[in-house]
């Protein structure tokens, strides 16, 4: 690791170089999880999300914290242990992304800009969802859970870089 960052944590060129190729593979793993069609992945689900909301070919999740709200309506343990599941990734979603991107730009190093940009990106993604899935039928659902889940995952990176930091730092 000692070739990839400076003595205060920061990146060296090398860890710049390394870590712009990670965002941009990371950007296309990202990009292929959230825009191919649904039918592609395995299912584990067996069970429909409860809240959701059909106008045509769109799907929508608009409550806010739905899997607290709508939590009594799944059948089984398992069934809620997928629902938690999928809010744990979606807070990780992109975290790797934001991360990397906190390392490598400075404008990126406050709190409020990595929420900020981390919502815009999950913004973007959903509302891009709704026009795949307007144009092809992707079965993809704007969920506004993920909204905040990507946001905090962004806000953890952040965080995550201040303790790499502050660790790094003389004393």
């Amino acid at each position: 690791m000692k070739g990839f960052f400076h003595t205060d944590g920061n990146l060296t060129d090398k860890g710049r170089h390394l870590a712009k190729i990670l965002a941009g593979l990371y950007s296309l793993v990202i990009g292929l999880l959230c825009f191919l069609p649904q039918s592609w992945y395995p299912q584990y689900k067996t069970f429909s999300t409860p809240g959701i909301v059909q106008i045509g070919r769109l799907y929508f999740l608009p409550t806010p914290f739905n899997s607290l709200i709508n939590g009594d309506k799944v059948d089984s343990l398992y069934e809620l242990w997928l629902i938690v599941l999928q809010n744990l990734t979606n807070i990780f979603l992109l975290y790797p992304l934001v991360l990397a991107l906190v390392f490598l730009f400075e404008k990126w190093r406050s709190a409020k800009t990595a929420l900020l940009y981390s919502l815009c990106i999950s913004c973007f993604i959903e509302c891009t969802q709704l026009i795949l899935d307007f144009l092809l039928d992707a079965g993809r659902v704007f969920e506004v859970d993920d909204l905040w889940t990507n946001s905090l995952g962004g806000l953890l990176a952040y965080v995550s870089y201040k303790m790499w930091i502050k660790i790094h730092q003389p004393s």
